[in-house]
């Protein structure tokens, strides 16, 4: 049986000199120090609402109840939600505020609470989740990544979260600190996927193609990158299995920072694209879905 008040208390803890992220910053969020996600012991979004631009179970028939939260424990030169991640957009809310926007996206229908750049506000989230449950929250709760996660925090997670949604976004962590400026990638973001299948396993789907439970791992293909993408399908393949569902994400463009670096200034050609569905086929992983180029 979880405890989950223990639980909380025990994340809210890893913030008095954090850990709650691989980086392990040290700093001491909780007295209002601002670690290297640009974040302190206070909760920041950007918006919440019902969204249809997920994968077809995650958003259904009536949308996903999206939360974005402001900043990001990674520094993606690419990323394409920078104005919210990188340059910190959103404003400051409390927690009550939080459990009252999951609540109100329930009653609009949503199929889920999907909260999007969570892991820095895992505390925060943790508890929100637990008194939204107390007072009736019922569909599942989404945590929708990096996949730069501490284990020991996913951990504290268990029983609160139903759908694990990750990146995997590299398996070489030159790459790892070259465009997303940490050198730790790699090794962190397997275990996190690992502890996110023991804990919720494979994806289920009910009778109405409505996402319950599960991990779905997502990628982003990099241009001039498809060797970065094979390896992270084998690994998927090999080291997940080959029932795991992947989103194999086409979208990329130049965005924020990635004009610095020529390999990355121009969008993906739909001749790597399809190299990448080539492989992902080769590899017998039929669950998930691809996009239009």
């Amino acid at each position: 049986m979880i405890d989950f008040k223990v639980n909380i208390n025990k994340l809210y803890s890893m913030m008095d000199k954090c850990n709650i992220c691989p980086r392990k910053c040290g700093i001491a969020r909780n007295d209002g120090q601002k670690g290297l996600c640009k974040t302190a012991n206070k909760l920041f979004i950007a918006s919440t609402n019902l969204h249809t631009g997920e994968e077809p179970p995650i958003s259904a028939k009536n949308g996903s109840g999206t939360i974005f939260f402001s900043n990001c424990t990674l520094n993606c030169v690419f990323c394409q939600n920078y104005p919210i991640s990188q340059l910190g957009n959103g404003k400051e809310i409390s927690l009550e505020s939080l459990v009252n926007s999951m609540l109100t996206l329930q009653e609009r229908g949503a199929h889920n609470i999907n909260f999007v750049t969570p892991t820095h506000y895992s505390a925060q989230i943790a508890k929100a989740i637990y008194f939204a449950k107390k007072r009736g929250l019922v569909i599942p709760t989404i945590y929708n990544c990096s996949g730069y996660e501490n284990v020991k925090t996913l951990k504290l997670l268990e029983g609160l979260i139903d759908i694990y949604l990750p990146d995997i976004k590299y398996v070489d962590n030159k790459i790892a600190f070259k465009y997303s400026k940490v050198k730790n990638y790699v090794q962190a973001n397997q275990l996190a996927v690992k502890e996110m299948k023991r804990q919720v396993g494979d994806l289920q789907i009910d009778q109405n193609g409505v996402a319950k439970k599960g991990i779905i791992v997502r990628h982003l293909v990099l241009p001039y990158n498809i060797n970065n993408t094979k390896k992270i399908l084998k690994f998927i393949a090999e080291e997940l299995s080959k029932d795991t569902y992947v989103s194999l994400m086409s979208q990329y463009h130049s965005a924020y920072k990635s004009t610095e670096f020529k390999e990355l200034s121009r969008s993906l050609s739909l001749q790597e694209y399809n190299e990448a569905i080539d492989y992902l086929e080769t590899l017998n992983l039929k669950n998930g879905w691809i996009q239009n180029l």
